[in-house]
């Protein structure tokens, strides 16, 4: 399972659907599990995004299936980078 970090940023309608329903955020949690990508750490942040996730998948494909589900609704505009641990990036540079 590789793990990912997302940025998001809401449209303008997300905007208007987070402040009507404000457990949409945890809901659509649920639906990213359903489509393979499991939520680890999520954080409202402020700046340039909304929101930064942790998640974990099986493969690049299923997290940019997911997102691409999420894009489609017009909600949402996220960007995601694949995360190596620390020490796995460590280790292989001492393999040479």
């Amino acid at each position: 399972m590789g793990k990912y970090v997302i940025l998001s940023r809401l449209t303008d309608e997300g905007a208007i659907t987070l402040k009507e329903h404000p457990d949409r955020v945890k809901e659509v949690n649920e639906e990213l599990e359903k489509m393979g990508v499991k939520v680890l750490e999520q954080y409202l942040v402020l700046g340039n995004y909304d929101f930064v996730n942790i998640v974990e998948a099986e493969s690049d494909v299923v997290v940019a299936k997911a997102m691409t589900e999420l894009a489609s609704r017009g909600t949402v505009r996220t960007i995601t980078m694949p995360a190596v641990p620390v020490d796995e990036f460590i280790e292989q540079l001492k393999k040479g």
